[in-house]
């Protein structure tokens, strides 16, 4: 029973001590995952891409 009192006291400790981050932070984060899913989706065009045209060439 003590782990668990001890557990929802670190919890609490944490969220008193989170923050809300400024619009500055969040733009930079904002810019970090649209650029991460950017990327992800053109690897995949250029796979898809690379594989239509072997593809094509086979017929």
């Amino acid at each position: 029973m003590g782990n668990a009192r001890q557990l929802l006291k670190d919890m609490a400790n944490t969220i008193k001590l989170a923050k809300k981050s400024d619009k500055d932070d969040y733009m930079q984060h904002l810019r970090l995952v649209l650029f991460g899913i950017a990327t992800i989706g053109a690897i995949g065009f250029i796979i898809q891409f690379v594989f239509s045209v072997i593809n094509y060439g086979h017929r």
